[in-house]
Parts: structure tokens; sequence; C-alpha cells
């Protein structure tokens, strides 16, 4: 008996070993299933989760989308509207007898409110309109281009002569310079504020030239042309006495113009010196001394006392919602560079 004792003392261990074994491995598949489990639970949450989150990413596009045709569809509702719609008020028929104002502001230029087009329309609607007893252009302008002051001159003198009833005075504000002034004279009248800039009667062409700092830094101009006088003026090349020459000459024939216009407009009122075409500015009173002006006033007193009324309609061509709307869009973009090339080295009277 002791001896199968001893026989299975050790068989027994083994049984107890592999029970435990046995036990272990049970134990494991155990965790490991609840793991697996644990791992599918967590997977179909993410899973969930980026579900709904597409959801909301598509949800919110289609959305945006939505919003922003009904953006688009306001804005060209809007605009459409307004392009149909004359801002000015201009148009409307006047029932009294009244004075027509037109206010010149800022540089006379193509672009923008002191342009030739848009006072001619004013100037024009103001003559044809039968109520109206006189006109008053209101200038507080540097100048600008000579070409559209000139413009403006000759429409005056041409409407003037069309409608000999209904004079025309200019009030000046705080400046009536260059342009401005040549716009002026082809009025009946000008009436200025003692303290009035008036005058600036010459002709400038501006620019910079940039060839010493570009020797400093190291750049090279590559110019190619067909015409020797194709780049004059051009800012990145050396000066030409022959080409400046050319531009003096140009603009002293422009001033010749200008002095001509002056001279006729005023007539044997101007009391001409060595200064009075030489671009100096005078006050509105050295100006009435020198001829340059007429008389103190403003547009309600020229309307009272010099026009016989005290209605005075507005005749300035303002610009248009849509107009003002496709500026701020920058519908004009990449004029700026174009501008530079082809108006900076102009003639200017201003």
């Amino acid at each position: 008996m002791a001896q199968e004792k001893r026989l299975t003392e050790p068989d027994r261990e083994l049984m107890e070993n592999t029970n435990d074994t046995a036990a272990s491995a049970t134990e494991s598949s155990q965790l490991e299933a609840e793991s697996g489990k644990g791992i599918a639970w967590e997977r179909e949450i993410i899973e969930k989760m980026l579900t709904a989150s597409l959801k909301e990413q598509r949800a919110k596009r289609r959305w945006g989308i939505f919003f922003k045709l009904v953006g688009v569809s306001i804005f060209l509702a809007v605009f459409f509207m307004a392009k149909s719609l004359d801002f000015s008020g201009s148009d409307s028929v006047q029932v009294e007898s009244h004075a027509a104002l037109i206010r010149i502001n800022g540089v006379i230029q193509s672009e923008g409110k002191a342009s030739a087009e848009n006072i001619i329309a004013a100037l024009q609607k103001a003559f044809a309109e039968s109520n109206t007893v006189g006109i008053i252009l209101r200038i507080n302008s540097p100048g600008g281009s000579p070409v559209q002051a000139g413009r403006v001159y000759d429409e005056m003198l041409r409407l003037r002569q069309k409608h000999p009833d209904k004079p025309v005075h200019v009030v000046v504000e705080e400046m009536c310079a260059s342009g401005g002034y040549y716009i002026a004279a082809a009025a009946n009248n000008i009436y200025v504020d003692k303290a009035s800039l008036v005058g600036s009667i010459g002709v400038l062409a501006n620019g910079f030239g940039f060839t010493g700092l570009m020797d400093k830094i190291g750049i090279e101009r590559r110019l190619i042309t067909s015409g020797k006088n194709k780049a004059f003026m051009d800012p990145f090349s050396p000066q030409n006495p022959q080409q400046r020459q050319y531009v003096q000459n140009l603009i002293d024939e422009i001033h010749r113009q200008f002095i001509a216009v002056v001279k006729t407009g005023r007539g044997d009122r101007l009391k001409e010196n060595e200064d009075t075409f030489s671009g100096l500015v005078w006050t509105g009173t050295k100006a009435i001394e020198l001829g340059l002006a007429d008389d103190l006033g403003n547009v309600e007193s020229v309307a009272r006392d010099i026009l016989k009324t005290r209605n005075i309609v507005d005749y300035t061509e303002e610009e248009k919602f849509s107009d003002r709307v496709l500026r701020k869009l920058g519908a004009s973009m990449g004029e700026g560079a174009a501008r530079y090339s082809s108006q900076e080295l102009l003639p200017a009277i201003k």
C-alpha cells in the first residue's frame, strides 16, 4: 500500500497541476472573451460617433449652400432693382421757379463724381428745365484733368449761348484752383468767401525717378521698345534731356490754352500782372482785387440777391447705388497700375 501511495502522489500532483492549468486557461479564455466584447463595444461607439459627425457636417454643408444661395439671390434682386432706379433725383420736373445748384467737389477726373460726364449731364438737365432761372456752380476743387475741365468749359459756353436768359454763377467754397478755376472762367460771375483760395493758373506733369535707388540695390532695367521715344518719362530709366524738353513744350502749350480761357472769361475785369498766371493762389479778397472773382457771396445769397429766388434745387449727378456697389466689390480691380502708367505722367492743372 505504501508502494501504491508513493506511486500515486506524483500522479496526484500532476493531476492537480493539470487542473490548475486547465482552470487558468479557462479564466484566460473568459478574460479574452470579455476583452473582445469590450473592444467590439468601443468600436461600435466610435463608429456611431463618426457616423453622427459625418451626418452633422453634411447637414451644415447643405445649410451653408442654402444660405449662400439665398444671399446671392437677395443681392442680385437688390442690385437689379437699384440698377433700374436713378438715385440722383434730378430728372423730376420742378413746378416752381428756382436756382439750379450743381456741386463740383474734389479732383476733376474722368473717374469720380467730379467728371465731365457727370457735370455736363447736370448742366444739361438744369438748363433744359423751364422753371430754372439760373445755375449756381458750387466749386470746391484743387483742379485735375485739363481735358475734363475743358469739356465742361466748352459745354457751359454752348449752353449759355443757347439759353441766354439763364445766367451761370460760380460760388467758391474753400478752394477753386487750377482745373476748378478753368471751369469757373466760363461763368457769368464768380463769388467767393474772403478766405477762399483762388487761382493756381498753371500746369504740371510729375512723376518719380528710381534709377539711383536701382543702382544702389543692384537692379537692372531691361526695357525693349520699338520707337525711340516710346518709353519717354519712364521712371526706371535715366531722364533724357530731349524728352524732358518735349514734355515741357506740352505743358507750356496747355498753359497757354488755360491763360486764353481765363482772359476770355474774365475780359476787362482781369487785372493782369506778372504773377497772375504763375501758378500762385490768392485769398478770396485778393482774387476780387485782381479781377479773378467778382464779389463775396454764397449759394443762398446769390440765389436770393442775384437770381431773385429762395428756391434752390440740387441737380448734382449722384453716384448710383449699383455703381457704388460694383466699385466696392472691386469691379475696377487692376485699374490702379494701368492708371499709374497712363495718367500719372499726364499733365494736370492742379
